[in-house]
């Protein structure tokens, strides 16, 4: 009890002290202010009330206050940025993450943007998905068309276990601190490094290592921000539209023996996916595979033929292909079929062999009257020619 009234003495008094000297400072220019005459004589000889002089100093900075408080306000009304009440509402439904996907700086200089600019789209908030992009257009009275999301893809598959180093490092481990070590510890200089940065960097928690040092992106947290392609030194990662769900995953423009001295699973350049895509759509440049997104039809034809298993294929597992009753016997389907699983007469209900069948769907896309289904992309076949039926029926 006693340290504590000690305390708040010693707090008085330096609260005190801290007034005497002020007060002493603007008594003084008080006193010349008031009492300087014309010629500028000064009396002092008389007795001072420091009271009287004390009351004067409140009442003057009181009046200095009013005086400026006053001013200041008048200040902010005149100069005041009016502010469009619908900003402060779009930014209310952004999820704040400030992650750049919009292509703008942070949800404000989105919120600001969406609502000033007739151009710019209310679903460009990867974060916030489909319901912020509803809100958004709500809010604006603009239209949220659906937009295709965005994923980060990985364009290595070399692993620690599959590649080969060219020296220990021993340090910070992050890729942009081992890429200033002679461009990185492994052999392929064009490999992901595996020390986590892209980890590290992305907002969302998309990112982990596996057990062989190589990121895993999680497509339901990935959002496509462009963090982690902005941040990996090696440039490995690049963000694609998520029905690209065939790609190499390589980036190794080394010859193709130096590749494959110095990773397992490394593109070698041979041509072979080349020869086997019925749409022509893998061209080999700079001793690299890589396949046109637009040509490419997602049929997977090339992933196994790939001698070293450098072309990755994000759909696990492709249903396969059935013909349903209204098939006209037309044999575009046994034409088509890479693997010479679909049979039948001419005029006659037609049969997939699902033995043979590789699920690629170009049976599917290319049946002239949507006969056959099952394959991954049925769904967008038929809804694709119920879309065309409609529009020329109106």
């Amino acid at each position: 009890m006693n340290k504590s009234v000690k305390g708040v003495a010693i707090v008085n008094v330096s609260t005190v002290k801290k007034i005497s000297v002020i007060t002493t400072i603007l008594l003084f220019f008080s006193a010349t202010a008031l009492y300087a005459g014309v010629g500028g004589e000064i009396d002092v000889s008389g007795p001072i009330d420091l009271k009287q002089l004390l009351i004067f100093t409140l009442i003057f900075l009181g009046g200095l206050g009013v005086v400026f408080g006053v001013g200041l306000a008048f200040a902010a009304q005149k100069f005041a940025v009016k502010v469009d009440p619908n900003v402060e509402k779009v930014r209310d439904v952004l999820p704040g993450a400030n992650c750049g996907a919009c292509g703008f700086a942070g949800c404000m200089g989105y919120a600001e943007a969406v609502v000033a600019k007739p151009d710019v789209s209310p679903n460009l908030c990867s974060p916030g998905k489909a319901s912020v992009a509803d809100a958004i257009a709500h809010i604006t009275g603009k239209i949220a068309a659906a937009v295709e999301p965005n994923f980060a893809r990985i364009k290595c598959q070399g692993g620690w276990s599959k590649s080969v180093k060219k020296y220990k490092y021993e340090g910070i481990q992050d890729c942009r601190a081992v890429i200033l070590a002679g461009g990185g510890d492994k052999s392929c200089r064009y490999g992901c490094l595996g020390y986590r940065t892209c980890e590290w960097v992305c907002p969302f928690g998309a990112i982990t290592m596996t057990d062989d040092y190589l990121p895993f992106v999680d497509i339901t947290k990935c959002t496509g921000c462009r963090k982690c392609e902005a941040a990996c030194p090696t440039k490995v990662i690049e963000v694609l539209p998520a029905s690209r769900q065939v790609l190499v995953s390589c980036h190794s423009k080394d010859k193709g023996v130096d590749t494959k001295k110095n990773c397992q699973v490394g593109c070698i350049a041979c041509s072979t996916c080349v020869k086997v895509c019925p749409f022509d759509a893998p061209l080999v440049e700079n001793n690299l595979s890589k396949i046109t997104l637009d040509k490419c039809k997602v049929c997977g034809l090339c992933v196994p033929k790939c001698p070293t298993k450098a072309i990755f294929d994000f759909i696990p597992h492709r249903s396969k292909a059935f013909v349903l009753d209204h098939c006209i016997g037309c044999l575009i389907c046994m034409k088509v079929c890479p693997v010479n699983a679909a049979y039948g007469e001419h005029k006659k209900l037609h049969v997939i062999d699902q033995t043979k069948c590789i699920g690629c769907g170009i049976c599917t896309a290319k049946c002239p009257v949507q006969a056959i289904d099952g394959t991954f992309n049925a769904a967008e076949v038929f809804a694709a020619a119920a879309a065309k039926k409609a529009e020329k029926a109106a």
